[in-house]
């Protein structure tokens, strides 16, 4: 059993101190750990976070709490315009996550010389709370992400053009909650130049911004994803470079590689081409009736694709697409927000 520090050797100044900073480091660790167990349902960072608060616990000791005088406490109820600013739950967590570093070193600071114990136990802590936190922010990112994907509805597929910003920004406008950003042709510098106006826009709109194909670029951007085609790389090394964080998704043309896809490290589909298009004239259309049996085969979601309409879209959504990606329809019409508004009104009586 660790020793109780002397009552009589013990300065009382100081043991407010380490009371003081006890109390801040369990109820920041508490604050993460309600995170991870409600938001974010990680039983695993539960059950180190609760872990941590309890070794804590059993080294607060009367002595520090019996020094506690919350009413001669110059710094209680001192607030500062920060706290004001978290409106995100990662923003809760990183900051608590500080908080509770910071508590533990000043425990380790003072704690060193006359409760060897504690100030061994926080730094333990303090290290293993470096690494939790960036897993716990990672995995806030993924889940908003993937919130973000399940609400989403139309997909904007860019091509090239001259106004590409200013038809991006308004489909934003109007509804259109993710943009694949896809450009076969110029060179990368040009590229990466687009990629950054759109990432951007899609801050500021707060949708999602996948990349088409290119796990370079996607990083070189903070894109919030990838999407891959049939022959592009394989879903395990493009997970492995993009991390947890952010989303993967695959094309699909036939309902035997929707069920492949089932076992592959991604987050959504595409499916198609429902009808001929442009975009890849050599690939034969997989037809309405195909819709149906990708949706219900696939665990994650199904995003139609290939020469979608407003005026093709209700026999889509009665044969059972739920989410589309559209490239023509919107990049192409003359009016590019009300081809959006169009698109969604439909999308707005599809069941989920």
């Amino acid at each position: 059993m660790n020793p109780t520090p002397s009552e009589t050797s013990l300065d009382t100044r100081v043991a407010r101190l380490i009371d003081a900073n006890l109390d801040r480091a369990r109820e920041g660790l508490r604050v993460v750990e309600d995170w991870c167990r409600f938001g974010l349902e990680q039983q695993d960072l539960v059950v180190r976070l609760k872990d941590w608060r309890q070794r804590l616990g059993r080294l607060h000791h009367d002595s520090y709490k019996q020094a506690r005088s919350t009413s001669t406490d110059t710094g209680a109820g001192l607030e500062h315009p920060a706290q004001l600013d978290r409106h995100s739950p990662d923003h809760v967590v990183a900051a608590n996550c500080a908080r509770v570093q910071e508590a533990l070193r000043v425990l380790e600071e003072y704690g060193r010389n006359i409760d060897p114990a504690l100030a061994a136990e926080a730094a333990v802590i303090r290290y293993g709370l470096y690494d939790l936190e960036v897993v716990c922010l990672n995995a806030t990112l993924r889940a908003r992400r993937r919130t973000k994907l399940q609400e989403c509805r139309l997909c904007l597929i860019t091509t090239p053009c001259d106004d590409l910003s200013d038809r991006v920004q308004a489909a934003l406008q109007n509804g259109v909650s993710m943009v694949q950003y896809r450009c076969k042709a110029g060179n990368d510098r040009e590229r990466l130049q687009e990629a950054q106006q759109l990432r951007q826009l899609c801050t500021r709109f707060g949708a999602l911004l996948i990349i088409n194909d290119r796990v370079d670029l996607a990083l070189a951007v903070d894109a919030d994803g990838v999407h891959l085609g049939q022959e592009d790389m394989p879903s395990e090394v493009a997970r492995a470079l993009l991390g947890s964080a952010r989303l993967l998704g695959r094309s699909t043309h036939s309902i035997d590689q929707v069920h492949q896809a089932q076992q592959e490290p991604i987050d959504y589909l595409g499916f198609g081409p429902i009808h001929s298009t442009a975009v890849k004239p050599e690939r034969s259309p997989v037809g309405l009736e195909s819709v149906r049996d990708a949706t219900a085969t696939s665990q994650r979601p199904v995003f139609a694709i290939g020469g979608i309409t407003p005026t093709n879209l209700p026999a889509l959504i009665a044969a059972g697409g739920q989410r589309v990606a559209v490239i023509g329809a919107i990049m192409h019409a003359d009016d590019t927000g009300q081809a959006c508004r169009q698109l969604l009104q439909h999308l707005d009586h599809a069941k989920y």
